[in-house]
């Protein structure tokens, strides 16, 4: 953590001691003295900041910097720590700092700045507006109080002119907006909202923080009121790039339909944009589907949202075969969700059909005005999926569509940590770089997610009861699919799992099968999200789009380590949907798979594989 009075804070600046520690803190490696990115950024506007509060007579106030928001990998540049100059009550004002000389609005809160080209940005009182409702959302002493959090964004190079076009925004008391040529008003305001308080930043870094909503929980008010899940920055852009699109679709008959393709890693949050998106949508009279590919969420979000009224949850969440029949844009919007589940045609469609027959993809986009694709590059596992950026980009210019691309950033499963996406990209060979050591990675950052690994199953298992034990979080484990999957059998007239997965003298069952009845485990569509499934061992069919606290993952002898490389082993899978397929095609899909696995957990991870040399491998690299 980065604080200290803003006085401490500028003589570290002037002493050349500031940058260094913010780079230490963000886990910025480049050098210190760098013009552009984020040193410039820091080098030129963290001292203007710093220096005005001194000479508001504030220099004594507490202040921190890069301040990450609880459970998500955003950072705000500063958090000013006080207490209100009338009342004694705590007061913090939350600031961003923005460097732009001149802005446009290109509509819907986006903003494109100093000539930018490409995916606009957040309008920046919208920016710090999200991050306090975050803030609010997640720290529990001011939520009880949210007077006492204030944000504002500070464009320090720019002065407003008579058509000053980022004025047109509604602001209030988290959305403040000032410019250079309004520093009296600024200090001014400063001073009506903080007094020094030798405690405040503690108190604040200190405040107990809840748990990040999880889908499973959230879904059900997330559909009727969409403050939920707070969009923040590229999740925002996403949202707004939806409604503009909607906006234009329903309002003119003659549009050029807009695809909407928005990428993201494991955590990043398209399953919560999806959710905001259908409760906006609806609450609006926008004619509006959501679908998923998958059996196990689309029944969770069902449950979640409309309890046993089924009929209704059948009517709002749909899968991406319900569109087959669909006429052209009868849909003002559909909303895929996991659209890397995506299924091509049947390989067993007569030729002579093939022209009636189109792909999901085709289907979807022909059915909605604006069909939106929310999906992770790495998340294929089935031979059949065709839900790759490329492939969604293919068939929508293919179809004379224009595609408005969102790559989201940052991770908000995972504990907020982008660190631990690319470390599991390295270490399955996913990416161009090697696999490297988890402590390495992070070294000299704040990172706090928990990478290990262990010996054997049963210490596996322990690990996990002792984070169930010791947090009162949810904790599951996963396998590659390297077991065979038995029917339950029958004792004395009551069902019971067979105890499939046997390591040793390990053994436990699969989960439940897709409508199959068995006495205290859950159906396979609740086993993430039900206590008893830590119980059963899941699988890629039952984790995929789902998350929990705590994972626990053990890779099969389908995907081992020869001589330090990945060597895949498609004999070994019992995973009938891959029996077959080509071997570089198993190659790429069996890493997909253990790469979902991997990024289930919030918190933490710990891994085991059966094979001891790839075990070694893993006992390396998680150290």
């Amino acid at each position: 953590m980065v604080q200290g009075s803003a006085r401490d804070l500028l003589r570290d600046y002037t002493e050349g001691k500031l940058i260094r520690a913010l780079a230490a803190h963000v886990g910025v490696r480049n050098q210190p003295d760098e013009v552009h990115g984020q040193f410039g950024a820091w080098q030129r506007s963290v001292p203007v900041l710093l220096e005005l509060l001194g000479d508001c007579g504030l220099a004594d106030l507490q202040v921190i910097l890069e301040y990450q928001l609880p459970y998500s990998p955003k950072r705000v540049d500063a958090v000013l720590c006080g207490v209100h100059p009338d009342t004694g009550s705590p007061s913090y004002v939350l600031v961003e700092l923005k460097q732009w000389t001149n802005a446009e609005v290109v509509g819907h809160g986006l903003v494109r700045y100093n000539g930018q080209k490409g995916q606009p940005v957040l309008h920046p009182a919208e920016q710090v507006r999200q991050y306090c409702r975050h803030l609010l959302g997640f720290v529990p002493m001011l939520a009880r109080t949210p007077s006492c959090v204030k944000g504002l964004a500070y464009l320090h190079n720019a002065h407003r002119s008579a058509d000053w076009p980022l004025d047109r925004y509604d602001h209030d008391d988290y959305s403040q907006l000032y410019t250079a040529d309004q520093l009296g008003d600024l200090a001014t305001d400063l001073t009506s909202l903080l007094a020094v308080a030798d405690d405040a930043a503690e108190r604040l870094t200190r405040a107990r923080r809840t748990p990040a909503h999880s889908l499973l929980t959230a879904a059900a008010g997330s559909v009727s009121a969409r403050t939920d899940f707070v969009l923040l920055d590229q999740q925002q852009v996403a949202f707004k790039a939806v409604q503009g699109a909607v906006a234009e679709a329903v309002g003119n008959h003659r549009a050029w339909k807009k695809v909407i393709l928005v990428r993201g890693g494991p955590g990043t949050g398209k399953s919560a944009i999806a959710l905001n998106l259908y409760s906006a949508m609806a609450g609006s009279r926008i004619k509006v589907i959501h679908a998923t590919g998958s059996k196990a969420l689309t029944e969770t979000l069902r449950q979640a949202v409309f309890g046993q009224d089924g009929r209704r949850g059948e009517d709002v969440f749909k899968y991406f075969n319900n569109f087959g029949g669909a006429r052209v844009d009868e849909l003002d919007v559909v909303i895929c969700d996991e659209a890397h589940r995506l299924r091509g045609q049947s390989p067993n469609v007569p030729d002579h059909r093939r022209y009636q027959i189109r792909g999901q993809i085709h289907q979807i986009i022909d059915a909605a005005k604006v069909p939106v694709f929310l999906l992770d590059d790495h998340q294929v596992v089935r031979p059949r999926e065709i839900g790759s950026p490329t492939d969604v980009l293919e068939v929508a210019r293919a179809m004379g569509c224009q595609v408005v691309e969102v790559d989201l950033d940052g991770q908000f499963r995972c504990g907020g940590s982008p660190l631990f996406d690319q470390w599991v990209l390295r270490l399955l060979g996913l990416t161009g770089q090697a696999p490297v050591p988890w402590s390495e990675l992070v070294a000299d950052t704040d990172d706090e997610y928990v990478v290990e690994s262990v010996a054997a199953p049963h210490g596996l298992e322990a690990w996990l009861r002792a984070r169930i034990r010791d947090t009162g979080a949810s904790a599951r484990i996963a396998a590659g699919f390297c077991w065979k999957w038995s029917d339950p059998v029958d004792h004395n007239g009551r069902l019971s799992l067979v105890q499939d997965v046997k390591i040793g003298g390990w053994h436990r069952p699969w989960n439940a099968r897709q409508g199959v009845d068995v006495p205290g485990v859950p159906s396979a569509s609740y086993w993430a999200s039900d206590p008893r499934g830590f119980d059963q061992i899941g699988c890629i069919y039952t984790a995929q789009g789902f998350e929990y606290e705590w994972a626990g993952v053990i890779l099969g002898p389908d995907l081992v380590i020869r001589d330090g490389r990945w060597v895949a082993q498609p004999d070994r899978t019992e995973d009938t949907a891959l029996k077959g397929v080509p071997a570089p095609v198993f190659d790429r899909l069996v890493r997909n798979t253990y790469k979902v696995l991997l990024t289930r957990g919030m918190q933490g991870v710990c891994v085991y594989s059966v094979d001891p040399e790839t075990n070694e491998f893993l006992r390396k690299h998680t150290v």
